[in-house]
């Protein structure tokens, strides 16, 4: 797993790191790998390093001294290198150095110049400590640059430790970061680009957020072993559909298929729908009739009336791991007592869209979704899947992550009926509900990418391509 750590911690870490570091040690570090990145920059869009052009966005504080560091560094190898100034004061060892390799420094005033003329346009405006959009002076410079630009830690404008964007902001072709990475890394791909991390020898242990990588996720896929059969490879029940809404039930049995369930077991009201699909479903009327499972999703197209209501009441009381999805929120955050049939140890998880989770909290998830997600989690004593552009996964006891998207191609009607059977299937192979809803994100994204390469997403096509995402993954363990 990739740790993300926020921005007190990290400058904790920093902190401890001065007190043992030669000063200005971890500036040089971090500037030269930034100067190493800005060159690649250069020759990926330019074809050659030497002789192009670099326009040095430069604030107050450090990162524009890591700015200035590495215009110092590129200078060396030929790099026209401008530094325009835009706060009160500028990094004097910095300024210092660029100077001494012969680089030009410039004001503001003087900034659409030469911006016009650069390769590449570095943001070195503000730091981790800054908080708000971009004030008008930069956010002018900002909005005429045509160049790619690389970002000094995270775009400027952007919130280290939420991603949120509430004004004029940095869109960076490659953020450069030092150190760890941070919340906005993983929160606002869009803004930050391609993210780099350079070492800088800083020391720490327990990150606040994680992200699963392909590796984790192919360790702990579940796979047959010679003396599994299809009980033991996880049954689990899936609750979907009605009459109004049969491909509801189509999607969510399908994902189950698809994500190697040992066996899927549909109940509801689209039951001969399901099994003209999918014909390995066993498909019967109601969940009471359903037979032995595992675990259970349930919610997709159930609607909220009575009926959906006892069908989740039904199934929250089993005493079985339940994957609560789409209508399913709805009924608990409408009609709470259902919660009453479940025992508090049952594996509960929950997956709201921002609409879901107002109605489950009252409020809107804002632009903290880390911390809404956990408050959730709490109040629910479950883990809780916020969907979104990224998606968040939160248990009770703290832990998150998060999944970056592979694009905006989950954005299509079903995805989420999708998700709902990849979650469910990884619970009834038992797997940890918080490590399950983390995976069934990353494998629903991938599916997504792949989906994606041939046409325009549909959930169809995302249900199909899940046999693919899972070959690419397992190809690891080979």
């Amino acid at each position: 797993m990739q740790g993300i750590w926020t921005t007190e911690r990290i400058r904790e870490a920093e902190g401890r790191a001065f007190a043992v570091t030669p000063e200005g040690e971890l500036m040089r570090r971090a500037s030269f790998g930034l100067a190493v990145q800005i060159a690649d920059v250069l020759a990926e869009h330019t074809g050659t390093v030497s002789g192009r052009r670099v326009v040095l966005l430069v604030g107050s504080g450090d990162n524009g001294g890591d700015a200035l560091w590495a215009g110092a560094f590129l200078r060396r190898r030929g790099v026209a290198v401008t530094a325009v100034l835009l706060g009160s004061r500028a990094h004097e060892a910095g300024l210092a150095a660029l100077r001494r390799a012969g680089g030009r420094v410039v004001s503001a005033e003087d900034g659409p110049q030469w911006i016009a003329r650069a390769d590449v346009v570095v943001d070195g405006i503000v730091g981790i400590s800054a908080s708000g959009s971009l004030r008008p002076a930069a956010a002018r410079l900002v909005s005429l640059v045509e160049a790619p630009i690389v970002a000094v830690d995270l775009p400027s404008g952007v919130d280290p430790d939420t991603g949120a964007v509430d004004g004029p902001a940095v869109r960076a072709t490659r953020t450069v970061t030092f150190g760890a990475l941070k919340p906005v890394h993983a929160l606002a791909p869009s803004w930050c680009g391609e993210v780099v991390l350079v070492d800088i020898g800083l020391e720490l242990t327990d990150p606040d957020l994680q992200r699963l990588d392909i590796v984790d996720v192919a360790a702990a896929w579940p796979v047959p072993g010679p003396l599994d059969d299809k009980y033991s490879q996880g049954v689990v029940g899936v609750a979907a559909g009605s009459a109004t809404y049969p491909g509801a039930a189509v999607l969510t049995a399908g994902a189950a298929v698809r994500a190697t369930a040992g066996m899927v077991r549909y109940a509801g009201h689209a039951a001969d729908v399901v099994r003209a699909q999918w014909p390995e479903v066993i498909a019967t009327g109601t969940v009471a009739d359903a037979g032995r499972v595992q675990a259970w999703a349930v919610g997709p197209g159930i609607g909220t009336g009575s009926e959906g209501r006892d069908v989740v009441r039904y199934v929250l009381g089993q005493g079985l791991p339940v994957c609560a999805d789409a209508d399913a929120t709805t009924i608990i955050a409408k009609s709470p007592e259902v919660l009453d049939a479940r025992d508090p140890d049952t594996p509960l998880v929950l997956t709201p869209h921002a609409g879901e989770y107002e109605r489950l909290m009252g409020r809107k998830p804002g632009p903290d979704r880390v911390t809404a997600a956990r408050e959730a989690a709490k109040k629910y004593n479950a883990v809780v899947l916020l969907k979104g552009h990224v998606t968040v996964v939160a248990a009770p006891d703290g832990r998150a992550a998060v999944n970056t998207p592979r694009g905006a191609w989950l954005a299509t009607p079903g995805s989420g009926d999708v998700l709902s059977g990849l979650l469910g299937s990884l619970l009834a192979a038992g797997l940890d509900p918080w490590l399950a809803a983390a995976m069934a994100a990353h494998v629903h994204s991938l599916a997504g990418a792949i989906a994606a390469q041939n046409a325009p997403t549909s959930s169809s096509a995302l249900v199909h391509a899940i046999p693919e995402a899972l070959r690419a993954i397992r190809s690891l363990l080979s």
